[in-house]
């Protein structure tokens, strides 16, 4: 049985990777093809390209991701738990993707677990360890706190650079910033794939731990290649509901305007990762840095009711996958057993 819910939970792995990957894509390519940056094709080659090489590199820290983050039963209690939280946190990010909401896949996942680990407490099982530290510091803070500092970072950047560009062209400065929001891109993509590959690698990790096959020390190549391959697939797949949203829906912006978006949340992304160890989020960091970027202008452009919309859905998601795991895991709980 062991072995059987643990293909099930590599299998769930690499779908949640994968929908991570197509749903996320637009973080890095929606602003570059909205303001002409790039083309979509090349904007998605550019993305799947960077967000592979990001997420091969994220393996490296995944041990130590794994470590910090939640301890699970062993055996099928915890595989099993991992299985609810893994499905509720794919379902929820479809039905995001359809209606072209940009949604945190970390949080749906963190709360899809939570919510697991509540059914296996109450049909007498072992819950999941330190699961109350990582909603604190995985989804409460970074909810709180990574989109205010997007934001204002976002809107204080625009200041400067449009102070340098005071004397120039309105055509030059466009030119200008659209190269700058090309590479920005690349590095949008890049902090993506650290950010969300560690947490796939973490995943696929702790269903080793369970299931009795690692001592959790080093972690095999081919966890990093399910997670950067699947990531890298899913990005090429292209989810182009929710780049429209970004790109334009929420707020007008122009090429100066999104490239200091972009380049922001690259910095956020990176200082996250590698720095901080901190769990961003790229879709509440760049959806953020959007709206920062494009609130700074003479004009009011920002669709608020879209924006209080997102916003509640947002603080929404972890409550709704720990609700759908937590159906799924009672579901499942004779199987544990």
């Amino acid at each position: 049985m062991v072995e059987a819910i643990f293909g099930a939970v590599v299998l769930l792995t690499a779908v949640f990777a994968f929908l991570n990957g197509f749903r996320d894509v637009s973080n890095a390519v929606a602003l570059a093809t909205r303001t002409r940056a790039l083309t979509p094709s090349v904007a998605v080659l550019l993305a799947a390209f960077f967000n592979f090489i990001g997420a091969l590199l994220s393996a490296t820290l995944a041990v130590a991701v794994s470590q910090r983050w939640i301890t699970l039963p062993p055996g099928t209690d915890g595989l099993s738990i991992l299985v609810a939280g893994l499905a509720s946190a794919s379902a929820w990010g479809l039905l995001m993707w359809w209606r072209g909401i940009p949604a945190s896949s970390t949080h749906a996942l963190v709360g899809g677990l939570a919510g697991a680990g509540l059914a296996s407490l109450a049909v007498g099982g072992t819950g999941v360890g330190g699961v109350d530290q990582s909603l604190l510091f995985q989804v409460v803070l970074p909810l709180v706190l990574s989109p205010l500092v997007a934001y204002s970072g976002a809107f204080l950047m625009v200041f400067p650079a449009t102070w340098a560009a005071r004397y120039t062209q309105p055509n030059v400065v466009n030119q200008r910033f659209r190269r700058s929001q090309a590479i920005a891109a690349g590095a949008v993509a890049f902090g993506h794939g650290l950010q969300d590959g560690q947490r796939v690698s973490a995943v696929l990790l702790l269903a080793l731990l369970a299931a009795g096959y690692t001592d959790g020390g080093t972690i095999p190549l081919w966890v990093a290649l399910v997670s950067a391959v699947m990531i890298t697939a899913g990005t090429l797949g292209g989810g182009w509901r929710i780049s429209h949203t970004i790109g334009y829906k929420v707020t007008r912006i122009d090429p100066l305007r999104g490239s200091t978006a972009q380049i922001w949340s690259s910095v956020m992304l990176f200082v996250g990762a590698i720095a901080l160890h901190w769990p961003l989020s790229t879709t509440h960091t760049v959806t953020s840095a959007v709206l920062g970027a494009g609130e700074n202008q003479h004009f009011s452009v920002t669709n608020r009711k879209l924006v209080i919309r997102i916003l509640g859905l947002w603080a929404l998601t972890p409550a709704a996958t720990a609700a759908a795991a937590f159906v799924l895991a009672l579901a499942m709980s004779p199987l544990a057993g």
